[in-house]
């Protein structure tokens, strides 16, 4: 039967997968607009196979709290073109499955859940059978602290946590802009203690080869690497970091403006790139 361009569109839209395969389907389903929805659903393991080594850059990011503001979760909802990641349709899936990911500790969980009568994993697959396009949870981070807070980068790319030692009156502002700091700036740790002492060994190397060159005295290198090391703290920790709205105080000293006893407990980031 004749398939007019106007139905194959209006599939394309409510579905996202591809003008030909829209059409094939519409033919199959003799017309039937849900049967044809139906027909490309089915498609979805053999889809999901063919774009298994397709790379999935595009995507949203996105962060939830819970309603007491202990815990937070993000998740990177990966696709793989720009256009599928701003369709409505995908940002609404993605809203949805981050609600879903606020109950869970561990991406294993999340994917094992139940999903309107499927599991996480099944309805990716399905997604990738209806859009035409891989499909998939590129991260999935939670954290716990006394407050959290979240911040979204415009367009979805990037998102952070963090975490407060305390639930005081300006915790939602506060937090907010630390993982902003986060989002903007990507620290490696939130402190000194939690870089890796195999990161400080090779910045250490890399300053004193720095410092050869220079023609420094031996005898005088490690001390020299130390002050650049503290430099490296700065940054590249959250705390120690110059405040991305005010330069003139680091971000412990911007927390702790509002509260001497508040302190960064934690942090954590995702990003599609």
């Amino acid at each position: 039967m004749k398939i007019t361009a106007a139905e194959v569109n209006k599939l394309r839209q409510s579905t996202g997968a591809g003008m030909m395969d829209c059409k094939k389907a519409l033919v199959e389903a003799e017309g039937d607009f849900d049967k044809a929805i139906e027909n490309l659903r089915k498609k979805g393991q053999k889809v999901a196979a063919n774009r298994a080594d397709r790379i999935s850059s595009e995507g949203a990011v996105l962060a939830k709290v819970n309603s007491e503001n202990t815990k937070g979760v993000i998740i990177s909802i990966n696709c793989e073109t720009d256009f599928v990641a701003k369709n409505e349709s995908y940002l609404n899936l993605a809203n949805a499955l981050v609600d879903k990911a606020l109950n869970h500790e561990s991406l294993e969980s999340f994917l094992k859940s139940d999903f309107s009568g499927m599991t996480v994993s099944e309805k990716l697959i399905e997604q990738t059978g209806l859009i035409g396009e891989k499909i998939e949870i590129g991260g999935f981070k939670t954290l716990q602290a006394s407050f959290v807070g979240y911040y979204i980068h415009a367009g979805n790319k990037i998102a952070a946590l963090t975490g407060l030692s305390l639930s005081i009156d300006n915790a939602a502002e506060i937090s907010k802009n630390v993982a902003m700091q986060a989002a903007a700036m990507n620290p490696i740790a939130l402190n000194e203690e939690g870089v890796d002492s195999s990161i400080i060994e090779k910045e250490i190397e890399i300053a004193k080869d720095q410092l050869r060159q220079e023609g420094k005295p031996e005898a005088m290198l490690d001390n020299i690497a130390k002050g650049k090391i503290k430099r490296f703290f700065k940054d590249n920790t959250l705390v120690n970091q110059d405040y991305i709205k005010d330069g003139k105080q680091s971000v412990k000293q911007y927390v702790s403006s509002f509260d001497q006893n508040l302190k960064v407990t934690g942090f954590s980031r995702l990003s599609l790139v």
